[in-house]
């Protein structure tokens, strides 16, 4: 297969591991910058355009695309992937599954649309609804999180009610979008991370804050260990990624005094820490997926997208 991996900087871990994977599997790979692509949208034609250089232009055609738009270029990025699939290409994951899982509100509605357990969340745009949005929640201490938020970016904890009150009106006088949330205390700065692949749990890790930071994230000095996820923790990992359309995922699960919730479903999860903490190789199993997968045609043309 001719496999087009859409991705800004060649060298990132993940961008890396699928290559070589997808060669090992003797598979032809090119690293494609989305930024670098132009297209040609028309109904007897449709084309991507890859500007190698000032001179140098060539028509991209792939069999299969892995999208690895990061949160930055979304637009774009999916704008790309779009025309790739109006050229019927195969993505594991399509636009409009990538866009829905980047908006946190959209993302947090459709979920709870499907009865899937998250923290509760408010949002409101009038500048006198802050005590509802705070008491909605259950009071501070809280988390307020930009609906574009990504990689514990743009994530705030807010202590107490004034604090809380500092943050909602500061991301208004920026004009920002953001969400109220239920701070989940029993969590104890540890979540979950499920690496959903094809509707099944491929591997799992369990990520815990650094001391002093509420943000489990890997490149914010969490740690990372093996974890055996519950029946209950698996079917609400593969719900979430088929809810969002996504057949690649990373669906990130707080264990509360309530059960399970999910709190991200990310479409472009990072590898390296997944693999380094399970020493699984979902590389290899993500180019399994798609040689098998790819075989029944584009995504969209099966509803899956």
């Amino acid at each position: 297969m001719k496999i087009g991996i859409l991705s800004r900087n060649r060298n990132l871990y993940s961008t890396k591991r699928l290559k070589e994977e997808a060669i090992e599997r003797g598979h032809e790979v090119r690293i494609i910058d989305v930024l670098k692509c132009f297209m040609n949208i028309t109904a007897n034609d449709p084309s991507v355009f890859y500007q190698r250089s000032a001179r140098e232009v060539e028509e991209l055609h792939f069999d299969a695309v892995i999208p690895r738009i990061g949160a930055s270029v979304t637009t774009y990025g999916c704008a790309v992937l779009r025309q790739f699939e109006v050229q019927h290409t195969y993505s594991i994951n399509e636009s409009i599954a990538i866009t829905r899982s980047r908006d946190k509100l959209r993302a947090h509605q459709l979920l709870a649309r499907k009865g899937i357990g998250q923290p509760v969340t408010s949002y409101a745009h009038s500048v006198n609804a802050t005590n509802q949005l705070i008491e909605t929640v259950g009071g501070a201490p809280l988390i307020l999180k930009l609906t574009a938020s990504t990689h514990g970016n743009g994530v705030l904890l807010a202590e107490t009610k004034k604090a809380a009150e500092a943050l909602i009106n500061a991301f208004r006088g920026i004009g920002s979008d953001f969400l109220v949330q239920e701070f989940i205390k029993e969590a104890g700065g540890s979540d979950i991370r499920c690496f959903v692949v094809g509707g099944k749990v491929i591997a799992a890790m369990q990520r815990t804050a650094a001391k002093g930071e509420y943000r489990s994230n890997l490149h914010r000095g969490g740690q990372a260990q093996v974890i055996k996820l519950t029946p209950e923790e698996r079917r609400l990992a593969v719900k979430a990624a088929t809810v969002m359309g996504l057949d690649l995922a990373g669906v990130d699960i707080l264990r509360s005094s309530h059960g399970p919730l999910v709190i991200e479903v990310n479409s472009s999860p990072g590898l390296e820490g997944i693999e380094t903490a399970t020493g699984i190789n979902v590389a290899r199993t993500i180019i399994q997926y798609i040689e098998k997968d790819s075989l029944q045609g584009p995504n969209l043309l099966k509803g899956k997208g």
